[in-house]
């Protein structure tokens, strides 16, 4: 091998390593850490993240200290989700759990400052709300985007906040940022959240994580409803129900 193609190999590597460090952190990762972890000069480290950062493989996060996922590399993980080899047995698993329930489930992603519903399986009841897989939805009104706020680090979570236009969609959207975070508080404690008419009025829904091997959030399993059919204090009732799903979920995706 030339001495310009061995040089090109060790740049990428030290690239996919830098990549596999950001996402094995979900409390961001700063460049002084990365060059102490991967023992890499810091002009290298800081080079590499040049390139990454122009390519849209990672980005820095609002406070300008944290490195995170870029939006090109998140584009590239939903592809890896969206592949055949485990997508029929992620949706056999939400199709199971919709049986269950009687009401629609999803199979949820955040993405940047947005939720997305990355993956849906519909009931046959003639009143039900309609968001098609690809929907994005604010993270500050929706039981999936609560749930990944609440689960994020605290540095984590204020810098994304600080970006968030808490606008009102209903009457019951949290709009000031301090009872929002008294909310996430207290999501966070139980790993469970609620949607009470905050998106769409006459809607309530709640969601439980989908952890990865390390006991990082990666995702959500959610379930909504009409409040005709399930009001919210009952709404809980289903929390088991979707924690067996996620476990199931975590085994799908080889989180």
């Amino acid at each position: 091998m030339s001495t310009a193609a061995s040089a090109t190999n060790s740049t990428l590597l030290r690239a996919f390593a830098l990549l596999e460090e950001i996402l094995a952190e979900e409390r961001g990762i700063t460049a002084a850490e990365l060059c102490q972890r991967l023992d890499v000069p810091k002009p290298t480290i800081h080079r590499l993240i040049g390139q990454l950062e122009q390519e849209g493989l990672l980005q820095k996060e609002p406070d300008g200290r944290y490195l995170a996922p870029g939006p090109r590399l998140r584009r590239m993980a939903l592809g890896v989700l969206a592949h055949r080899s485990v997508g029929a047995a992620r949706r056999a698993v939400l199709q199971r759990l919709a049986d269950e329930l009687g009401e629609t489930c999803n199979l949820t992603l955040l993405d940047g400052h947005e939720l997305v519903y990355f993956e849906r399986v519909e009931t046959n009841w003639p009143v039900r709300i309609q968001l098609h897989p690809g929907s994005r939805m604010p993270l500050h009104c929706t039981a999936s985007g609560k749930l990944f706020l609440a689960m994020m680090p605290v540095h984590q979570r204020k810098a994304l906040l600080s970006t968030l236009s808490l606008v009102a969609h209903t009457e019951n959207t949290i709009t000031d940022r301090g009872q929002l975070e008294q909310e996430l508080d207290k999501i966070a404690a139980q790993a469970l959240s609620t949607d009470n008419e905050e998106l769409i009025e006459g809607m309530v829904a709640l969601a439980v994580p989908i952890y990865d091997d390390v006991g990082q959030v990666r995702a959500a399993v959610a379930v909504h409803a009409p409040t005709i059919r399930k009001p919210l204090a009952s709404l809980t009732e289903w929390a088991p129900a979707l924690r067996r799903a996620a476990l199931q979920l975590e085994k799908v995706l080889d989180l």
